[in-house]
């Protein structure tokens, strides 16, 4: 009977348990606390939370447990991420919900989610310099666009052995948008700029509407044709939702279509962080580099609306800029609600918006340029 016993806890993941279990078990459960508790993104946290607590048991390997083995029901599922087909779907819905009325009414807020995408580029150096290689340097990179589907896409053609970390660190800076980018616009704007009043938009026709995801995406895909996997589906779902045509679809793709898929992306996501894997010194490289990419994304925003003013007969409320990162729409309804703490009477969540649609083809469109440059590498 001892013997019995013996064997049988020899066959527990508490026997087979060590502290990087733990600290991985410890971070799935405060993701879990971010989306539940404090309702930081919780469709996104809580999948990606308890994804890390499963990813995070101890097994023997062999067994065709694990994420990262060939016979798994983990690894079947983990295949939607290496191969890009749950960030393409969530980016057909993210199309189908996406209302590019106030980017066409004010086309000059463009400029802000292009400039955001600073951050990107510099992040790119500065990892190539502390040694990343180039295909990894790049992956790292995307981080800066605050657009978790694009950073696990760019992540899974050139260094999938990172999908893990970059995605916990794009999806972990995205949550933590009122922590970040409030003290960064505060430090970069004065109340005087932060108390101007954008103009009404005049009302965009829907003939506007349907012609603009036919333009966008000849012009951006022909731009960066690396970029189809994203941006085609992407505006394709917006044309079904602007067409009229075609409700059923443009629902089905921003409901249960993109659930599913966000559901799968996920939990897998995090269960790719198994802790044998995950907790090396890249991982922690990885997450300074991301805070630092994020950061710049939000400050060149704000300080190239700035430089904008220097230009406009009509001023440009320098917060709009911190709303160029593609953190839809959590980064617009931060500088929304920083424009209200000022004057209750400033409304900026549409002309945010603006900012926060171009900023979502901007870090497509980049993330397209780097992975056909760094194809050769």
């Amino acid at each position: 009977m001892p013997k019995l016993i013996y064997d049988f806890l020899h066959n527990t993941g508490f026997f087979l348990t060590d502290w990087r279990y733990i600290v991985m078990a410890i971070v799935g459960c405060f993701f879990v606390y971010l989306g539940s508790a404090k309702k930081y993104e919780p469709l996104l946290l809580i999948p990606i939370g308890l994804g890390i607590i499963i990813g995070n048991i101890p097994f023997f390997k062999g067994f065709g447990l694990g994420i990262y083995e060939n016979n798994s029901v983990l690894h079947y599922l983990y295949f939607g991420v290496k191969s890009g087909i749950y960030p393409s779907i969530i980016f057909l819905g993210l199309g189908a919900m996406t209302d590019f009325s106030s980017m066409l009414a004010m086309p000059r807020l463009m400029m802000l989610g292009a400039a955001a995408q600073i951050g990107v580029f510099f992040t790119l150096l500065a990892a190539l310099g502390l040694g990343f290689l180039p295909r990894e340097a790049a992956s790292i990179a995307i981080i800066g666009g605050a657009d978790g589907p694009t950073s696990i896409f760019l992540t899974a053609k050139l260094a999938p052995h990172l999908v893990g970390p970059i995605a916990i660190a794009g999806y972990s800076y995205m949550a933590l948008i009122p922590v970040i980018q409030p003290p960064i616009m505060r430090l970069l704007t004065s109340r005087k700029e932060r108390l101007i009043r954008m103009p009404e938009m005049r009302e965009v026709s829907k003939k506007e509407k349907m012609i603009f995801p036919v333009i966008a995406i000849l012009l951006c895909c022909y731009t960066a044709p690396a970029s189809i996997p994203l941006l085609g589906p992407f505006f394709f779902g917006n044309f079904l939702k602007e067409c009229g045509e075609a409700d059923r679809l443009a629902q089905s793709a921003r409901t249960v279509i993109m659930d599913a898929a966000t559901i799968f992306l996920g939990m897998t996501v995090g269960a790719s962080t198994q802790a044998d894997v995950f907790l090396t010194g890249k991982s922690i490289g990885i997450f300074a580099l991301g805070a630092v990419a994020f950061s710049i994304a939000t400050a060149s925003g704000i300080i190239f609306a700035k430089i904008m003013n220097l230009f406009l007969k009509q001023r440009i409320n320098p917060l709009l800029g911190a709303a160029g990162v593609s953190a839809v729409p959590g980064s617009a309804r931060e500088v929304h609600l920083m424009g209200q703490r000022e004057d209750s009477g400033n409304y900026l969540l549409m002309h945010a918006m603006a900012c926060n649609s171009s900023g979502v083809i901007g870090s497509a469109c980049a993330a397209g340029l780097l992975w056909s440059f760094m194809l050769g590498s």
